[in-house]
């Protein structure tokens, strides 16, 4: 009888993480991932420019 108990731990620990892996995630379909490709396209720009000479850069 022990035992059972022992296993019952991991197996409520096993039921606590799928609740809350399907709480965390419950605003992820509802949320688009337009904000993230929005600034991963400023940042790919910002990177493909070409860097200002030091005497552009100096006052």
């Amino acid at each position: 009888m022990a035992a059972l108990a022992w296993l019952l731990i991991p197996f409520m620990a096993a039921v606590g993480a799928g609740l809350w892996g399907s709480w965390a995630n419950r605003t992820r379909r509802a949320r688009s991932d337009g904000p993230e490709l929005i600034g991963y396209a400023r940042f790919r720009e910002a990177m493909e420019r070409p860097r200002p000479s030091e005497e552009e850069l100096r006052p």
